[in-house]
C-alpha cells in the first residue's frame, strides 16, 4: 500500500465494507479496500477500508453523520 493512506474501517463482512467505501466515495473522498480474507476460507481474515491521510478527519466525519459504526 502506498504511503499516505490511513486505515479507517476494519470488518469481516465484505459488504458492509463495500458500503462504507462507496458512502465515502459519494462524498468525493478516495477509499479503497484491502482484502485481508484467506482464500480459501473466508472466515478468517478482514476487510480493511483505506483513505488519504489528509481525508482522514472528514471520513471520520461522514462516517458519524451517517452512522456507520466505526
Amino acid at each position: 500500500m502506498e504511503k499516505n493512506w490511513v486505515k479507517i474501517f476494519t470488518s469481516s463482512n465484505f459488504y458492509q465494507s463495500e458500503i462504507v467505501k462507496q458512502v465515502l466515495t459519494g462524498y468525493q473522498i478516495d477509499a479503497v479496500l484491502l482484502n485481508r480474507q484467506a482464500s480459501s476460507h473466508q472466515a478468517f481474515g478482514d476487510i480493511e477500508v483505506y483513505v488519504h491521510q489528509e481525508n482522514f478527519s472528514s471520513a471520520i466525519e461522514i462516517m458519524i453523520l451517517n452512522q456507520i459504526n466505526l
